[in-house]
């Protein structure tokens, strides 16, 4: 890839966001947003960038948005806490609401933003007002004497790799050579630690973006040429991760942690158009932060995996849990994926308890759809509800779930107890849908998709998805037979150019298909001595005998064409 296109792609995205942050009228405080002070500084920047770059041909006044980014950052900067007797010294407040002068700092801006802020004054410095440039001097000051990053206890994840990217980029600004090599021990230490056991917070995003972020900021900013090699290392590392689990825009396989806007579409996909440019850049951009600035190209190799998808792939990869310190705290996390030119399937075979209990454990994920066609989510998923579930927000599953992976299929049993919500939900990517009482049969991206269903469900036609309810009350109102609260879902994908192969020709005829052998389900909910039974059989399409059986107090029986899954291959 000639390095033009990343810049051309780069630039497109601070052209865009420059533009829309000249449009925004500004609040009577100065700034955009008493949301999170972050986007004030994140859009000024983009603005004031634009502002600078001759070379971009903008629709406004250069001058006119110089002076409005500068006034936005030094509204920023000023909310800065520079009291030293403060618990709080060197930190901004995140939400500013109802009033900027009254939010109380919060650890978290410092985290990212300063380091983004010291990446930024390097670049653009030369630019600046005076007044700007004294105060930018002034915060990196008092970041600096208030020693943020220095913590006593690391967990080897995105606020760590925050940390010691800071400890090298202002170690080095301020000369203070033991700082610096605090920082470089803990980058070769985290390095070690994730190369031996796998990233703790798999699939979390926003939060491995931060990873990037933070370290390409140092790789950029870094002048000790002992240093430098490792922070290639990391980088290397984390494209080579990320390259692993792409797909055309979208993040396949299993998330620790997600957002909203991430679950049931990946959207957070800035950094991924400008490494890989596979994709037509996405008209709403949630997370802007610093990807039309920082880049780092990724090694040939792992671009090759993440662009060529020709053959199909399994991933097979274990993790520590997250949540304890170093990420230990019990057996490791199996994770795979499988994943195709058209389509990706796969999960967690293993669940963890986790903050704020943000999971996404599985999914069937599509490459992102182009802007100017039908909207719709790019993720099929069900779940059974946890703790942190809201209506509207599909994340946030419950501990009452097994699962088998097998290429394009995923098994799904929910053994749910009788005190807990009797359904199950999920969501389907829109599309052309036949709906039946335990089945529903797709045509959506070029893809079919077949789900079978344990109990009866009802669906529901949103904006961008369809949303579905299954089990107790879905449709009918009542408990469904002696199985109680049990239920399952069995889901099958495959390409159209895959059924072409086995002769299918239309989504009638997929379903025809499928409901010659459709997933059989058999469970007993559990009685006075007698445990709580529940299995799942499902043969595919590609002739494969599947059968996941649980049996209350025992492990899970996971079997493919008779023989039992084994994880002995599965690798950090």
């Amino acid at each position: 890839m000639h390095r033009d296109e990343f810049e051309r792609r780069r630039r497109e995205i601070v052209y865009l966001l420059a533009r829309k942050a000249y449009r925004q009228e500004l609040l009577a405080g100065g700034l955009w947003t008493h949301g999170d002070i972050r986007d004030n500084y994140y859009y000024a920047s983009y603005l004031f960038a634009a502002a600078e770059d001759e070379s971009l041909k903008v629709p406004f006044d250069r001058d006119e948005a110089k002076r409005k980014a500068t006034g936005v950052l030094l509204n920023v900067l000023k909310l800065q806490d520079k009291d030293e007797s403060s618990q709080t010294y060197g930190h901004w407040p995140l939400g500013l609401h109802p009033s900027p002068e009254e939010a109380k700092p919060n650890p978290l801006p410092a985290e990212l933003m300063s380091i983004l802020m010291a990446y930024f004054y390097r670049q653009y410095a030369g630019g600046f007002e005076p007044e700007l440039r004294i105060a930018f001097a002034g915060a990196f000051r008092h970041l600096y004497a208030s020693r943020f990053f220095v913590k006593a206890e690391t967990h080897y994840g995105h606020h760590d790799a925050k940390y010691t990217a800071a400890k090298l980029i202002f170690g080095q600004l301020f000369k203070d050579e033991e700082l610096v090599r605090d920082g470089h021990r803990q980058l070769v230490a985290t390095l070690d630690r994730i190369r031996g056991n796998g990233m703790a917070e798999y699939g979390a995003l926003p939060w491995f973006w931060h990873w990037v972020q933070a370290f390409t900021a140092a790789w950029e900013l870094n002048e000790d040429p002992a240093v430098h090699p490792d922070l290639e290392a990391m980088l290397d590392y984390l494209w080579s991760e990320r390259s692993l689990y792409y797909l055309k825009g979208a993040w396949v396989g299993p998330h620790s942690r997600g957002w909203p806007h991430d679950m049931p579409k990946d959207a957070n996909a800035l950094h991924d158009y400008v490494q890989y440019g596979d994709f037509l850049l996405p008209e709403e951009m949630p997370r802007t932060e610093y990807a039309g600035f920082l880049f780092y190209e990724a090694p040939e190799e792992a671009r090759g995996i993440a662009l060529n998808r020709k053959e199909p792939a399994e991933v097979k990869r274990l993790s520590p849990r997250s949540g304890s310190a170093a990420g230990e705290g019990g057996a490791a996390i199996r994770r795979y994926a499988y994943i195709t030119e058209h389509y990706a399937a796969g999960g967690a075979w293993d669940r963890a308890e986790e903050f704020d209990n943000e999971q996404q454990r599985w999914d069937v994920s599509l490459p992102l759809a182009d802007p100017e066609e039908e909207e719709s989510v790019n993720q099929a998923y069900f779940f059974h509800p946890g703790a942190g579930y809201k209506e509207g927000d599909p994340r946030h599953r419950s501990r009452f779930e097994e699962v088998l992976f097998h290429r394009n299929v995923v098994l799904a049993l929910y053994p749910i107890p009788e005190a807990e919500d009797g359904r199950i939900v999920g969501v389907l990517p829109k599309g052309r849908w036949l709906h039946e009482p335990c089945a529903l049969f797709g045509q959506a991206a070029g893809v079919y998709i077949a789900v079978h269903l344990m109990k009866e469900c009802r669906t529901e036609e949103g904006e961008d998805r369809v949303r579905v309810a299954c089990g107790e009350g879905a449709a009918s109102g009542k408990t469904q037979g002696a199985e109680g609260r049990l239920n399952g879902v069995a889901m099958e994908v495959v390409s159209l150019e895959e059924a072409g192969r086995l002769g299918i020709a239309s989504l009638e005829e997929f379903a025809a298909a499928r409901r010659k052998l459709p997933a059989v389900f058999s469970g007993e909910a559990a009685r006075q001595g007698a445990a709580a039974r529940l299995a799942a059989d499902y043969a595919t399409l590609a002739g494969d005998r599947l059968r996941l059986a649980l049996e209350e107090g025992a492990e899970p029986v996971r079997t493919v064409n008779g023989s039992e899954l084994g994880f002995a291959d599965y690798r950090p």
